[in-house]
């Protein structure tokens, strides 16, 4: 990955192609093999082992606190594929996201049905900002916005914004501008903007703003947030 990408978090999985990180929530099939094609590494989160088993697919390890995968499923692991942490103050998705170097991660399984799941992901992603994370569910992909961005979307297709943190940006494209305005999560949000142009442009002052677009972008998400630059490691505007 992009040298100023790297972090100093410990690492167990590393990848040069990509990582699709399961949990165990709500996927389907499509949804993981979606996943997989522009993130051919497979690692389980906890219990999202036993779903991958349950569609036939194998893992290459299965990190958590190992309290929600079924037994019979781990008696399927190789135990060098297994990668137990006990600690408690962070989610089995997020102990995920400590562990793996890739150039980008693909997480799957991680939000519906529970909606505090959902939100314990959007706040991991938010936290660990250098990592360059994609997340789908349903009809859409999420993602953080990184310092500069640059999409192409079709005239009239949604993109929504929502911050996580109080940040100000800018754009090109957008039928709503945003230049100028103070977005925060208990004030003025960007959701169900749309595109007026085939090429968007966006760039925010620091790290917390939430992008949101139809899955049938996620390769084009997907090279976009491989050419972006990452923040940086010490930002302290950030504040989660």
């Amino acid at each position: 990955m992009p040298e100023g990408c790297k972090t100093n978090l410990p690492t167990r999985i590393e990848s040069d192609a990509g990582v699709t990180i399961l949990g165990a929530g709500y996927a389907r099939r499509e949804d993981i093999d979606d996943a997989l094609r522009i993130a051919p590494r497979l690692v389980a989160a906890d219990g999202g082992a036993s779903r991958a088993l349950e569609f036939g697919f194998a893992v290459d390890a299965v990190i958590g606190d190992m309290d929600s995968i079924a037994h019979e499923a781990l008696d399927q692991i190789p135990e060098a594929s297994r990668h137990p942490v006990d600690e408690q103050d962070s989610t089995d998705f997020e102990k995920c996201l400590m562990r793996i170097r890739a150039p980008l991660i693909v997480a799957v399984g991680v939000t519906a049905p529970r909606l505090d799941h959902g939100l314990a992901a959007l706040n991991a992603i938010a936290k660990h900002r250098r990592k360059r994370v994609i997340i789908l569910s349903g009809s859409d992909i999420c993602f953080l916005a990184p310092p500069r961005l640059t999409l192409r979307l079709a005239v009239g297709e949604r993109l929504s914004l929502f911050p996580l943190h109080d940040t100000t940006g800018s754009g090109r494209g957008l039928k709503w501008p945003i230049d100028g305005i103070r977005f925060s999560p208990t004030g003025r949000i960007g959701t169900s903007n749309v595109a007026a142009a085939e090429v968007v442009e966006l760039s925010f002052d620091k790290p917390g703003m939430l992008v949101l677009v139809g899955r049938k972008r996620i390769d084009e998400v997907a090279g976009a947030l491989r050419r972006a630059p990452c923040w940086r490691e010490s930002s302290a505007d950030m504040r989660f």
